[in-house]
């Protein structure tokens, strides 16, 4: 399916934002959309030709597995993130949908040639790497000092920001990308914990559950206290 810009969902905050009309339409005419299942591989370690995306819905993860069979989450993709590697294969990581998500996809080449066109464009994908090494950095950081409460908190509040339509607010309320076991994976902490955590949350007033993943935020304010952001 080819890509319609004027009805896309992330065009004010994607990478591609900073193109004229024109140059969004020229690169939607070499991109494709493309929906992917949950549990379903965008990208598995090791691929020579994996294209490059922007997520349109629905959430990512980046992991890497062990010689033992062990994951770990490295990252989380969010609407309007962009994925994929444009000068080396992805040699250690896999990249899976979290829940159903729609992507808009380009072949390696194109992008290439996309960033020898615009250079806007160049700028805004290094902006967008060096936002991702900031998050990955801060993701080590909160897993090797902060408490489990802290970590737990911050992870919360980051997922109430990327569920948000504007960078000034969090979202009042969101569905958990993650289960419990792989918030556990990402945060360094068993099942057990995230669990006996959440409850805590809730019990301060910060956070709500609503059914098996909806998450309300009651208080902003002290979920930032808690987490550290």
């Amino acid at each position: 399916m080819n890509l319609t810009c004027s009805t896309c969902p992330v065009k004010e905050h994607a990478a591609c934002a900073v193109l004229t009309p024109e140059e969004r339409d020229a690169m939607a005419a070499a991109g494709r959309t493309r929906t992917l299942k949950r549990g379903e591989m965008l990208f598995a370690a090791g691929d020579e030709d994996a294209a490059c995306a922007t997520l349109l819905s629905g959430a990512l993860k980046v992991s890497a597995v062990d010689v033992e069979g062990n994951e770990q989450i490295l990252a989380l993709v969010h609407p309007a993130g962009f994925i994929g590697e444009l000068f080396a294969p992805f040699a250690h990581h896999d990249v899976v949908a979290l829940t159903e998500s729609r992507l808009c996809t380009f072949a390696k080449a194109d992008i290439e040639r996309a960033i020898e066109d615009y250079p806007a464009l160049a700028r805004a994908l290094l902006r967008r790497s060096q936002a991702d090494l900031l998050a990955t950095r801060t993701l080590l950081e909160l897993t090797g000092h902060a408490s489990a409460e802290a970590r737990l908190a911050a992870l919360l509040h980051d997922f109430a920001q990327a569920a948000s339509d504007t960078s000034c607010h969090p979202a009042k309320r969101f569905d958990l990308p993650l289960t419990r076991g792989e918030i556990a994976n990402m945060l360094g902490l068993t099942i057990e914990t995230v669990s006996r955590k959440l409850g805590e949350l809730e019990g301060t007033g910060a956070i709500q559950r609503e059914g098996k993943r909806g998450i309300i935020i009651r208080d902003l304010e002290l979920l930032q206290d808690i987490s550290g952001r």
